[in-house]
């Protein structure tokens, strides 16, 4: 008997209330024996509750409904954070596939010992699918996007997660590659485990090996200890391989021959080292012209662009950028513990005539340099970046007399007016970069390029 709002229910009574939720359960014993399946949950897996009770969750679902996120796989699982939550794409008994949002923490007996798992689970799968369909869908996985070129990008990640192909993504810096790769990676069999980002191009071409695949003790001078790579750090999780057009040919091979068996060799080891893990790449150049240009292997290519998924451009989605603002500003409040100011629509409107070649990334950088200059409620048209006011021939500044003068409002850096800001900034570098309205960086190198202003400078 059950105590429940002070009536005392019986087991059927008990039983009879849990099956008229609108959520699946499922309990478990520390064994992972099923000992409760509702109706709801019979509807969501395809699973009757027959087929399940007192057997083993592992013999009866797969992953990623009992993967890598599963929280039966110990005898003693770790709920120590309290109610653990979670997104998965799941495979039912009739090969649909359904996006579920989990919900799983402990049961204790009377003592406080560990008696067994309670998991409560809703079936999103017709909400999203139907976002997406009516380009409704603004947030999917921490991704943000309305227009419906982002609505076939969320369905792929949707559709994709759920198998362990490799997935290739293409698009400019700044379009969030990384981003889509951590969203699959989230929703996937494989989310439990790390997400193990590897920039190759920043790699140093003489130990690219040693960072991917490790090495062993005295395979080179400093070897001093093994030491493990990003492969075996990505075990049981997600290797993403961002800008894989910059790896040399020689690291290529023993990346082809991973995909194809599953093995690799430490630097300097003889023995085949065996991991599980999603390998998701991407790149901002065009990998058939690499193949073609003999700088990228042909086999490798074909293997790794199995999931091709092509991020947009921000100028070609620009109905969403008011929503990503939005987002930054979230972000920007929850960072500084501060309320942001909001946008007004003078600077939003030179933000949509804006061309973005930096993208996302670029708006985002945008968003947090406009909050630190802003001085009131709203970001104004003077708070933002150089680059996005001369656009429209607009340089609102105090600083009017000296910004409205043609020579300052003509594009983007040039000699004119670099050596005009350097003049009335008496030579000072970072006052020259805020009259600019570009960061010291980019006044630098564009002083380093030109030689002749920098002498000017130097002068001054």
């Amino acid at each position: 008997m059950k105590l429940f709002n002070n009536t005392l229910l019986n087991s059927d009574d008990l039983n009879a209330v849990i099956d008229n939720l609108k959520i699946g359960v499922i309990a478990h014993l520390p064994d992972r024996t099923i000992t409760l399946f509702n109706k709801e949950a019979e509807r969501i897996t395809g699973f009757s509750r027959d087929e399940v009770i007192g057997k083993d969750c592992h013999n009866v679902f797969q992953a990623p409904f009992c993967g890598e996120k599963c929280s039966f796989c110990n005898a003693t699982p770790d709920f120590s954070g309290g109610l653990k939550e979670y997104p998965i794409n799941f495979i039912t008994r009739d090969g649909r596939t359904k996006h579920i949002e989990m919900s799983v923490t402990a049961i204790k007996d009377q003592q406080g010992d560990f008696a067994g798992v309670v998991a409560s689970f809703r079936d999103l799968t017709r909400a999203i699918d139907l976002s997406i369909r009516t380009e409704t869908l603004s947030n999917f996985v921490g991704i943000i996007g309305k227009e419906k070129v982002m609505q076939d990008i969320f369905k792929q990640i949707k559709d994709v997660a759920v198998y362990n192909y490799p997935v290739h993504i293409s698009g400019e810096t700044g379009t969030g590659k990384e981003r889509v790769a951590n969203a699959i990676h989230t929703i996937s069999s494989y989310g439990e485990g790390a997400f193990v980002p590897v920039n190759c191009g920043a790699i140093p071409e003489g130990i690219v090996e040693s960072e991917l695949f490790g090495h062993v003790k005295g395979a080179f001078s400093g070897a001093v200890r093994e030491r493990k790579g990003r492969f075996e750090l990505a075990h049981k999780g997600t290797l993403f391989l961002d800008e894989v057009a910059d790896l040399p040919l020689k690291t290529q091979v023993k990346i082809l021959r991973f995909l194809q068996e599953g093995v690799f060799e430490k630097v300097g080891g003889e023995k085949a080292v065996s991991v599980d893990t999603r390998i998701i790449s991407a790149t901002n150049k065009n990998l058939k012209e690499e193949v073609k240009a003999n700088r990228f292997r042909e086999d490798l290519y074909y293997r790794l662009n199995v999931i091709p998924i092509k991020m947009p451009l921000l100028k070609e989605r620009k109905t969403d950028i008011p929503l990503l603002i939005e987002h930054f500003l979230k972000e920007a409040e929850l960072e500084s513990h501060r309320k942001a100011p909001a946008i007004s629509k003078e600077a939003l409107d030179i933000m949509l005539k804006y061309s973005w070649p930096g993208n996302v990334r670029e708006l985002k950088n945008v968003i947090q340099f406009s909050v630190v200059h802003s001085k009131g409620e709203y970001i104004l048209p003077q708070d933002l970046p150089m680059e996005l006011t001369q656009i429209t021939g607009l340089m609102p500044t105090p600083d009017a007399d000296f910004f409205m003068d043609p020579v300052m409002v003509k594009g983007k850096l040039d000699m004119d007016s670099v050596k005009a800001a350097l003049k009335k900034a008496g030579g000072n570098k970072s006052k020259a970069a805020k009259l600019l309205r570009v960061g010291r960086a980019t006044l630098y190198r564009f002083l380093n390029q030109n030689p002749e202003i920098k002498e000017y400078s130097s002068r001054l």
